[in-house]
């Protein structure tokens, strides 16, 4: 793709950044093809191939309208465009450079972005979202299906430190208050193969809710505060991994490199940083066999939803898949295992109507493998699942603590 820059954009970090991923696009159109937004609408505007063409006439010195904003908007941000492009375009990081051009440029209505990332991001969400759970019934069944019925925590190991082996787990900004069973199962299962678990002061939400509503550099501050706070414990060999049982914050933990790249105070921290984040399904694959050998039953016929953030942005699903295979899941396969599911973070509450769509197409797939449990690795898209099915939906690792404990 042959581009001619504005000035405003030539000489500037993102401008370079975006000139070299645009120049690697070839018009192919194999995109289109996994491309959610574009199945469901059929609007080019609304496939990789139109928006990179839009962001290309912005950077090319083309004003953004509300539209372009709109179409935009309506991408997931899943990925499956980069595993699917033969010329390794980084779409993503194009999107992101995109999205904050075209937010300084149009003015949006404030509240409903921005209310929702403050109030995702506060003290306030989690005594909210009790109080949602008790109202429940008589709320709108569209609120009511944003509030999964929260399952116990159950109790957490004892002692943790006692453990030779230790490792840091996220402070979540949302899963504690959602799925508190998350947490607790993760922290037993590494307890009963002695891994202690902690949690870093100083730490905090990944910065995901804020980089994608528009609020780029609270972001990279909140990024910064969790380099700030692992490091040093890492490096020092006190911890041997950030572990993550949240695809979502993972795959952008797993961004903090590319995020913070033109930060000359933590470019070089953020690089010495990736190595560290683990997804939990890299934790635990080393020692399958002896966690089968501790299984007191084993989970009946099972569909695995693997999300865009494990498998389209760290590559995860076949380790995954491949982990709870020899942890003796009956796991059944299902068509269009590779698309989204519409949960995207804040997307189902920003884009209701084809989030929805996509929900409607992901669990009729599933349910044709009459699976007794679907589990998955976010808990955005569990909790988005949740609320179109009867079928429990879980996280895997809760699986695995209740075949551990019986």
């Amino acid at each position: 793709m042959q581009t001619q820059l504005a000035e405003w954009a030539r000489d500037t970090d993102f401008g370079r950044e975006a000139d070299e991923i645009l120049r690697r696009c070839v018009h192919c159109g194999f995109c289109l093809a996994t491309c959610p937004t574009y199945q469901l609408l059929g609007d080019e505007l609304d496939s990789p191939r139109g928006r990179i063409y839009q962001m290309k006439q912005l950077l090319e010195g083309v004003e953004p309208t509300y539209v372009t904003q709109q179409h935009l908007d309506r991408c997931l941000t899943c990925r499956n465009c980069e595993t699917t492009c033969p010329s390794g375009v980084e779409y993503g990081a194009l999107v992101d450079i995109g999205r904050q051009l075209v937010s300084e440029r149009v003015r949006r209505p404030w509240l409903k972005r921005e209310g929702l990332r403050r109030l995702m991001g506060s003290a306030w969400f989690g005594p909210l979202y009790r109080l949602g759970l008790h109202v429940r019934p008589i709320l709108p069944a569209v609120l009511r299906s944003k509030l999964a019925p929260a399952r116990a925590a159950g109790p957490l190991p004892e002692h943790a430190e006692r453990h030779g082996r230790q490792v840091i787990m996220l402070s979540n900004c949302v899963q504690p208050a959602m799925m508190p069973s998350i947490d607790a199962a993760t922290r037993r299962v590494l307890d009963r193969l002695g891994i202690g678990t902690r949690f870093a002061a100083g730490s905090g939400c990944c910065g995901a809710i804020n980089y994608h509503l528009d609020a780029q550099e609270a972001a990279r501050a909140q990024m910064r505060a969790n380099i700030d706070a692992w490091l040093p414990l890492l490096e020092a060999g006190t911890v041997e991994a950030v572990v993550v049982n949240a695809s979502g914050c993972g795959g952008m933990i797993k961004d903090y490199a590319r995020h913070l790249q033109h930060d000359p105070a933590y470019a070089q921290r953020a690089a010495r940083l990736m190595p560290y984040v683990k997804d939990i399904a890299e934790v635990l694959a080393p020692m399958a066999a002896e966690l089968k050998g501790r299984l007191r039953q084993i989970p009946g016929r099972v569909a695995f939803h693997p999300p865009c953030t494990l498998q389209h942005w760290q590559g995860l699903r076949p380790l995954t898949e491949r982990l709870l295979a020899d942890l003796g899941f009956d796991l059944q396969a299902f068509n269009d295992a590779h698309l989204c599911c519409g949960s995207a973070g804040t997307y189902s509450i920003t884009q209701p109507e084809l989030s929805l769509a996509l929900r409607e197409r992901k669990l009729e797939a599933i349910q044709a493998a009459l699976p007794d449990t679907i589990v998955s690795s976010n808990v955005g898209c569990i909790c988005h699942l949740q609320g179109g099915t009867g079928t429990p939906v879980r996280h895997w690792i809760e699986s695995l603590d209740e075949a551990l404990h019986g």
